[in-house]
């Protein structure tokens, strides 16, 4: 996958085996651009401040998403940019 607009380096791409086998590889890929690009996607307004903030002082960053099937899925990059994590809420 190659993302010309990403605004932080994502790491190393996995997923929980629950979220690989609920979510259609479409949803993951869209989410995972848009999580990139700085699209949090369904996060509450103090979640989406923490994220802009965590851009800048290298902490966690979270994205909320909705799959075509009407799953809510969470897209988590570690504060050091090494791995993100697709799962589902009851992954965490």
């Amino acid at each position: 996958m190659i993302l010309t607009n990403a605004k932080f380096p994502l790491g190393r791409l996995v997923a929980t085996s629950n979220a690989a086998s609920k979510l259609s590889p479409e949803d993951v890929a869209v989410g995972i651009g848009r999580h990139a690009s700085g699209d949090w996607g369904e996060v509450c307004d103090e979640d989406r401040a923490s994220n802009e903030e965590a851009l800048v002082e290298g902490l966690r960053l979270m994205s909320v998403y909705t799959s075509t099937s009407g799953l809510t899925f969470w897209i988590i990059t570690e504060w050091d940019r090494s791995i993100t994590t697709v799962l589902l809420p009851e992954d965490y």
